[in-house]
């Protein structure tokens, strides 16, 4: 099972009204996430796998889709594609 985390040298984020800002310097892109993704964010401060984020984020939030597991690793595609987290060694 992979697990992913974060790629501190793009650890520039902030939170403006449920919605997350991230910042690459490197190739000075900005990438917005919701609230939710904004919570994944902060747990893949730890190794984090798509099962662990998907039970984390149904403790959470009381209502999710039932595609939450296909949404979760749709976005730690999209991170990878961006460079923001990495695979855990």
């Amino acid at each position: 099972m992979d697990k992913y985390i974060r790629n501190e040298q793009y650890d520039v984020t902030t939170n403006f009204d449920n919605e997350w800002i991230i910042l690459n310097t490197d190739k000075f892109t900005v990438t917005k996430i919701n609230d939710i993704g904004g919570y994944c964010w902060t747990l893949l401060k730890q190794p984090q796998s798509v099962h662990t984020l998907t039970q984390a984020i149904k403790q959470e939030y009381e209502e999710v889709n039932e595609s939450v597991e296909e949404d979760i690793h749709h976005f730690l595609s999209e991170l990878l594609t961006l460079n923001l987290i990495n695979y855990a060694s």
